[in-house]
């Protein structure tokens, strides 16, 4: 590939890695299923998949692909993700109607269509005049075992957690959708009023429908769902379901799986959607597990990136060396938009004089790290200070855990994971930031009893670690034997776990920021994973 394509290859993936409005073009969907024809029925969805799996793809494609009996109306909740509830709904029902009024064209000033406009305008200025009104929220947030923590929602004020006090037990437990309720004051809240108007917004919307015969539903589209508070999530979800009941207007939500409450009791009242009840789940996420499948569908989507560059068929194939792209895949976690950022960042450093233009193992390792320092910033983006401190402190404690026991993959009891609400609770969250990844479930141990979910820590973590030469086991995922090996793979250690949280440094962040800078120097020798090309 001569230096004018790479270029272009680079500008493709460069303006396609996101989809965003005034881009470019997106590359097309690549279905692993029946994703997108699922996402297009009218149906409510919610579609799950950590962040770069292609959610807001497949959203922009079904709004493509639908037929003109279908207004699609979207919404980024990024947009929102700094707003009090119910100020959050307020903008999502603000943009529904503000999107079909525009539909509803009266040519005459006393025309049915115009009465119509009228009433919309109408709603929109009492949502307007709401959302200005000062919030009556406040947010009583009681963790088991801890005392109680209060915090005004309205202010935006955070719990302060000092980094020292974090204890695994108590503190961990507000990750947990079971061990949180959010009580709201009742008193004239913003909640009871909108309340009030459903039955009018409802009747505004069958308005519509009447007004528009050649409109037969309309989609929501409702994109990064997780970037709301989640003890907002529930109320925010309760409230779509009850105005898409009974109309032709469905919800299709895009959100992470483990970040996500979308159903959840509050003060002993059910709130939210329940899955399979109110809605069908779409999963679209690439895992580990089955790391060939995972492996054949990036490869077809970065073939996308290449016809759409104007490349030859296998023009980006030949760029690798070895089991390099499996590697890429690896330290990707299989989701595409992390393997097309780290293919951008091995790509330049293959290049001479550094490289021989190809990109191998080792390439990928000398670059890993970047990629883990990515995913610890969208974890901090996506969480509130005191989420924050949890979350990376687990980082900690679990890479060292890994070190420990001289492996890429543990394996996790099952019942363990059914008795630990925190501990499940920390491995899923940490698996939707791709810190961990599911390697494989339901698989027996060869020296225990029970079933056992495989999972691998992220190469990022130990691969550009020289101390770790020739004392680190890594069971290859890209090997026909990898299943096999994972059942001798070592058992997470529970009280171990345990040992290191209580030993962890006050500011774990730091921490892997020091060992990880120690080990730069390290980075240009031989390391775990090197192979002969």
């Amino acid at each position: 590939m001569d230096a004018a394509q790479l270029v272009r290859l680079r500008t493709t993936i460069n303006e396609n890695i996101r989809v965003q409005a005034g881009g470019a073009r997106p590359v097309a969907y690549i279905d692993i299923g029946n994703a997108l024809s699922d996402t297009n029925s009218r149906q409510n969805h919610v579609i799950f998949a950590r962040r770069g799996c292609g959610k807001s793809l497949l959203l922009h494609t079904s709004a493509e692909k639908v037929d003109s009996s279908t207004k699609i109306v979207s919404i980024n909740c990024e947009d929102f993700k700094r707003h009090s509830f119910p100020n959050v709904l307020i903008e999502i029902l603000d943009g529904l109607l503000s999107d079909l009024e525009a539909e509803v064209h009266g040519y005459f000033w006393l025309g049915p269509k115009s009465k119509a406009r009228k009433l919309m305008k109408r709603l929109r200025a009492n949502l307007e005049k709401l959302r200005g009104q000062s919030d009556s929220q406040i947010a009583d947030v009681r963790r088991s075992d801890t005392d109680e923590t209060k915090a005004t929602v309205s202010t935006g004020a955070q719990a302060k957690v000092a980094p020292s006090s974090l204890n695994f037990k108590s503190d961990l437990s507000s990750l947990a959708k079971t061990e949180v309720e959010t009580k709201y004051s009742e008193s004239r809240s913003k909640i009871e009023e909108l309340d009030k108007w459903l039955p009018q917004l409802k009747k505004t919307l069958r308005q519509f429908f009447d007004l528009r015969p050649e409109i037969k539903s309309v989609y929501l589209h409702i994109d990064d769902f997780y970037h709301l508070l989640r003890e907002d999530q529930p109320l925010v979800m309760d409230y779509i379901h009850r105005m898409c009941k009974g109309l032709p207007v469905f919800f299709k939500v895009a959100t992470l799986r483990h970040v996500s409450t979308l159903y959840a009791e509050r003060s002993g009242q059910p709130l939210g959607a329940q899955e399979r009840n109110d809605y069908l789940p779409v999963d679209i996420d690439f895992t580990l597990e089955n790391f060939t499948h995972t492996v054949n569908q990036n490869r077809k989507i970065f073939a996308e990136f290449e016809r759409q560059a104007g490349l030859e068929r296998g023009a980006i194939q030949s760029l690798f060396k070895g089991a390099g792209f499996e590697r890429l895949v690896l330290a990707g976690g299989g989701v595409p938009r992390d393997c097309l950022s780290l293919f951008l960042t091995v790509l330049d450093r293959s290049q001479p004089p550094n490289g021989d233009g190809r990109i191998g193992k080792d390439e990928v390792r000398l670059s890993s790290r970047s990629n883990f320092e990515r995913r610890i910033a969208d974890l901090k983006e996506d969480c509130g200070r005191a989420e924050q401190l949890i979350l990376i402190k687990g980082v900690y404690v679990l890479r060292q855990l890994y070190i420990d026991k001289k492996s890429n993959i543990l394996m996790v009891s099952e019942e363990a994971l059914q008795k630990d609400d925190q501990l499940r609770a920390l491995l899923y969250r940490l698996m939707d930031y791709r810190i961990i990844h599911s390697a494989g479930t339901a698989l027996t141990h060869k020296s225990q009893p029970g079933t056992y979910h495989a999972f691998a820590i992220d190469i990022g973590c130990y691969a550009h670690m020289r101390k770790l030469q020739s004392r680190f086991v890594e069971i290859d995922l890209s090997e026909n034997t990898a299943r096999e090996k994972m059942r001798s793979a070592p058992i997470f250690d529970i009280s171990l776990f345990y040992a290191l949280w209580d030993q962890a440094p006050a500011d774990a962040e730091q921490a892997i920021t020091t060992e990880d800078t120690a080990a730069e120097g390290e980075v240009e020798d031989t390391a775990v994973d090197d192979t002969t090309e």
